[in-house]
């Protein structure tokens, strides 16, 4: 008997609002549900956009998320530059080829709209995720702080200190 690869499989395509409980992952990103929910807002103004990886049976296990205009034009201007965010694969999925098709599905579109340079951060203590943007041409520009402020499910704000690079990369 052949196994075929997990990834032909796996459903790539854009989020729908029906989607936003299941980005939180049986209650792992349940704190993150306000942010999931201002990020669709955003693709419904047509600013962002918002891919999943759906694995039939399972549901959700991946999520890349895409700003096309904002208020930092040196990251986002609609025109020519895009900015990568909330990009994860649950644990278990993990070195199967999700990321790569997240991404590759991701940069196919941000070509096909015209935009010539992609941006994104990428935790400091995360080398495994920066040795994929590497394979796909990604380099690193810049240190970020990571300082970064979101209110939570239950309506607190929370702060975060994720000390990044800025990687990018021309398309």
């Amino acid at each position: 008997m052949v196994s075929l690869p997990l990834t032909s499989h796996i459903q790539i395509r854009t989020a729908t609002r029906t989607d936003l409980p299941g980005l939180e992952w049986d209650g792992e990103f349940t704190h993150f549900r306000r942010l999931f929910a201002d990020a669709y807002r955003l693709v419904e103004q047509g600013e962002a956009i918002m891919w999943v990886a759906e694995l039939p049976g399972v549901g959700l296990i991946g999520q890349l998320f895409v700003q096309i205009n904002g208020q930092n034009p040196a990251l986002v201007d609609r025109i020519k530059r895009a900015y990568i965010y909330g990009f994860r694969v649950q644990a278990l999925y993990r070195r199967a080829g999700i990321g790569s098709c997240l991404l590759k599905t991701a940069e196919d579109d941000l070509i096909q709209r015209g935009v010539h340079l992609i941006a994104l951060n990428v935790g400091q203590d995360n080398p495994e995720a920066r040795r994929l943007y590497e394979r796909f041409g990604y380099q690193v520009v810049a240190p970020e702080p990571g300082i970064w402020s979101y209110v939570d499910h239950l309506g607190h704000r929370q702060q975060v200190n994720e000390p990044a690079w800025r990687m990018e990369k021309q398309i």
